[in-house]
């Protein structure tokens, strides 16, 4: 079994979000599938950290959903900042249930086996200093990050964290997701969000004793990253 990981897919085949109009993005959805079907296999896991579809709600999001349940593997669903569909996690375990989409889970509060590695983490945020409502959103993404990471240590396997906002960006760094990460001795970290030029200032590599990968959609050229 291999584990893979691809964030940002933006799926829209009930709404009118075309991705196409920008720059790298032509046929990004026959391009994904055909790379995803010649690396993944069907015991295989696939991580998506957020942006997964343009939908508003559970109707809109259905189509998208049936797409990435036919591919091969279980895949790991995360929120990203366009996931206007998301739900409490009853709600969409449900929508899951009633559609047959059993090759699909969520990370929200837990963690998930697969292979020899924990799946955890959460959105995270970015915020201004300024701002007492982003302090709020962060402080609950915090939370959630910890109670993830908590439930990944009790499988005994090591807890590889996904995000979606990059808890580090050039110069800005957010203290709050970094201390998480570090005070639960995190050695990987892969986050997606970041898209054409903002590429130039992710951070990806070994910093601060933490293995950071960017894999946004655009970035990866669309195939999927193997992380174990």
């Amino acid at each position: 079994m291999s584990v893979f990981a691809i964030a940002d897919l933006h799926l829209s085949f009930s709404v009118d979000k075309p991705m196409n109009i920008f720059g790298g993005w032509s046929d990004y959805v026959g391009r994904l599938e055909s790379a995803w079907r010649k690396l993944v296999k069907d015991g295989d896991f696939v991580v998506l950290p957020g942006d997964i579809s343009w939908a508003m709600d559970f109707a809109q999001a259905k189509a998208d959903f049936a797409f990435i349940h036919t591919l091969p593997g279980t895949k790991f669903i995360m929120k990203g900042n366009h996931d206007y569909w998301w739900n409490t996690a009853k709600k969409m375990n449900e929508f899951l249930a009633e559609n047959g989409f059993s090759t699909i889970r969520f990370i929200h509060n837990n963690a998930e086996a697969a292979d020899n590695i924990a799946v955890c983490g959460t959105r995270g945020w970015f915020y201004d200093l300024t701002d007492s409502a982003d302090k709020k959103v962060l402080n609950r993404e915090v939370g959630r990050l910890q109670t993830s990471i908590d439930a990944a240590k009790k499988t005994g396997l090591e807890p590889v964290v996904f995000l979606h906002y990059p808890p580090l960006y050039g110069e800005y760094r957010c203290d709050e997701i970094m201390d998480v990460l570090l005070e639960n001795g995190i050695k990987r970290c892969y986050y997606g969000h970041l898209h054409a030029q903002s590429h130039q200032k992710a951070v990806t590599g070994l910093h601060e004793g933490i293995e950071f990968r960017l894999i946004s959609a655009d970035y990866l050229k669309f195939i999927p990253e193997l992380v174990r």
